[in-house]
């Protein structure tokens, strides 16, 4: 039954990462001018919680970005969405759940901490000749889920249990972010990148609840959508306008 349900939960993740990558290959190019780049950026992020006796948790990462081009072209405003995007930590001590049936299965269990958010970073880059980037500012998250997921095996088999914990984390989550990067020497290219995100909203509510923050380590890929088309529509557009002066003199 578990697993039925974690593969509904999957099926449904993996639908909502396709329809943001099949309507970003649909309007990609529209959003792509010569001095905006539009994207897809994913890969695996690496969270854990400050001041909490706990391991680091692997997920992957999903979402869409804007380069904003300044008046140097050196330096741009980066921003966007992480659609996909959970933090927490595995190896989290078991705490009593009230009910003594399901302290006695998982009494000798861990428990791995789901926050999900939508966040969005606000960042200045700076690009090299070299096609290396740094990049720095902040990121805002607004809370999705959160949950506290109990296993155990127990029998030879798995047991888990999901603990909804929404209501102990405060909904708007706040911080400091640096990132570095390559872009790859393509017509278009492929930004290939890290991004560490220090948290500095306390996680959990109420005035007694310990001092802990998200902290996560971003391992990404960005893909220009469109850029090639925006390119190509940019040139006949300014062709266009070329003969139409030529025309009239």
């Amino acid at each position: 039954m578990n697993k039925s349900i974690y593969f509904i939960a999957l099926f449904f993740s993996f639908q909502a990462a396709q329809s943001q990558v099949i309507m970003s290959l649909i309007f990609g190019d529209k959003l792509n001018s010569p001095n905006i780049e539009f994207g897809l950026e994913g890969g695996a992020n690496f969270s854990t919680i400050s001041n909490l006796d706990s391991d680091y948790r692997t997920d992957f990462n999903l979402g869409f970005y804007f380069d904003f081009n300044l008046k140097n072209p050196s330096w741009a405003f980066n921003t966007g969405v992480i659609v996909k995007s959970t933090m927490g930590a595995k190896g989290v001590a078991v705490y009593s759940l009230n009910d003594e049936k399901l302290d006695a299965v998982f009494a000798e269990g861990s428990i791995k901490r789901n926050i999900n958010y939508f966040n969005v970073p606000l960042m200045i880059k700076y690009k090299f000749a070299n096609n290396i980037y740094v990049k720095a500012g902040t990121q805002l998250g607004l809370l999705s889920t959160a949950n506290d997921l109990f296993h155990k095996e127990y029998d030879g088999d798995d047991v888990e249990y999901k603990n909804n914990i929404r209501d102990k984390i405060h909904v708007v989550d706040a911080g400091l972010v640096i990132g570095a990067g390559y872009r790859i020497k393509t017509k278009y290219g492929m930004n290939l990148g890290l991004q560490y995100y220090y948290g500095l909203v306390p996680l959990l509510k109420g005035d007694d609840s310990p001092d802990q923050y998200n902290r996560s380590l971003y391992v990404t890929a960005g893909l220009p959508i469109g850029r090639a088309k925006a390119a190509k529509r940019a040139a006949e557009k300014k062709a266009l306008e070329e003969k139409k002066a030529m025309s009239e003199n």
